[in-house]
């Protein structure tokens, strides 16, 4: 059960997020792209031409920390490796990319608010 509730929260948080780069003029070009050595959870383009690799992190609690601070720097670095994946997958070598990195925090009346941070590497 416990596992489903988190599956459910983190699809909210990925949800908001979108919805997020949306308003910032971007498109989401895909979300959830998995390979063997992880997954990226939104992969947007904004008009600029950048695609932009985001990280996502959603609680509705900070007993184990804020969100971010489960962004370690051996994620960081994995998240740089699926980029590069990513853009070698799609004949994109050589484009300008960045990582970022959102949390997403659920209040108990189910509001929330998010910490967008932009090109991590």
């Amino acid at each position: 059960m416990q596992r489903r509730n988190n599956q459910l929260t983190g699809a909210f948080g990925e949800e908001v997020v979108c919805e997020y780069l949306k308003v910032h003029h971007a498109e989401i070009i895909e979300r959830n792209w998995r390979i063997r050595e992880g997954e990226i959870d939104i992969i947007a383009m904004y008009p600029s031409g950048i695609f932009t690799f985001v990280e996502v992190k959603t609680r509705s609690s900070v007993a184990f920390g804020h969100p971010l601070e489960a962004i370690t720097r051996e994620k960081a670095h994995r998240m740089g490796r699926l980029a590069l994946g990513w853009l070698a997958t799609h004949g994109c070598l050589g484009c300008d990319y960045q990582i970022d990195v959102a949390a997403v925090m659920i209040a108990p009346d189910g509001s929330h608010s998010i910490d967008y941070r932009a090109a991590v590497l």
